[in-house]
């Protein structure tokens, strides 16, 4: 705990890799993905002290467009009314994501800035499953990171391995990322989705290395299924959906915590 009961100056919920089909009631590994994410809505929509909402990817499974309609009814449905914001994982299209993700409460922003602190929302989205961090993006945060502020980044594809299958589709040019994050001083914490489990790999102090990992990155429990990394694939652990919540003080400290719903 905070010196003197030091309040947060923002708090962010994280949900990640609804993974949706265009019809209710379908299931992905034995589980109803959509009735979970209702599930982590309304648990998040009871919840005042919450600034706003950023979802890291993967919101469709079968790439419909259906299935964007239902993220987008799900909130309705749970009366969210923080600002939304997100961006795209692996089996989404940013074009879809735009169409469908219109309306209150959803931002296209990808940079939140409240008080000391911006958020940068950086897109990882290649070709193909794995993640790139492209040069137009190490381009943009040098423009919008604003030195002054503490700053949480968020994205899709974990930066740092995690020790199963997942890794296969990670960040493809790791060096690059850490080397772009190093040049900024002021970078708190990473956070990221895709790997569909909580994990914290803290910072790693390596010298002059350019690439070493200069902040601590945090992974996001999926709101559909968290994987179970002792199978070589995608199989689900008889777990619920959970969601992250981080704390941010004016200090640059940093706090989060997994919220978790029952199976």
């Amino acid at each position: 705990m905070l010196a003197n009961n030091q309040q947060p100056s923002l708090q962010v919920v994280q949900i990640s890799d609804s993974h949706l089909f265009a019809e209710q009631g379908q299931l992905h590994c034995g589980v109803d993905v959509l009735a979970n994410l209702k599930r982590v809505l309304f648990s998040i929509a009871e919840n005042d002290e919450i600034d706003c909402l950023v979802f890291t990817g993967d919101l469709t499974q079968d790439h419909s467009d259906a299935s964007y309609q239902q993220f987008a009814d799900a909130f309705a449905l749970a009366n969210i009314t923080i600002p939304c914001f997100f961006l795209a994982g692996n089996h989404d299209e940013q074009a879809l994501l735009n169409k469908f993700l219109v309306n209150k409460p959803f931002k296209q922003d990808k940079t939140i800035s409240k008080h000391n602190w911006q958020i940068q929302l950086v897109n990882s989205k290649s070709d193909t499953p794995a993640g790139y961090f492209a040069q137009d993006e190490v381009v943009r945060l040098s423009k919008v990171i604003n030195q002054s502020c503490h700053q949480l980044v968020m994205m899709h594809h974990h930066p740092v391995n995690v020790g199963y299958f997942i890794d296969r589709h990670g960040l493809e040019n790791q060096a690059t990322f850490w080397q772009c994050i190093n040049k900024h001083k002021n970078i708190r914490a990473i956070a990221c989705g895709h790997v569909h489990g909580a994990h914290y790999f803290p910072a790693q102090n390596k010298g002059d290395q350019r690439s070493y990992q200069s902040a601590d990155v945090y992974t996001c429990p999926a709101t559909s299924i968290q994987f179970d990394p002792s199978v070589d694939g995608v199989s689900a652990l008889a777990l619920g959906p959970a969601y992250r919540i981080f704390s941010l003080f004016e200090g640059g400290q940093l706090e989060t915590e997994v919220v978790r719903l029952p199976c």
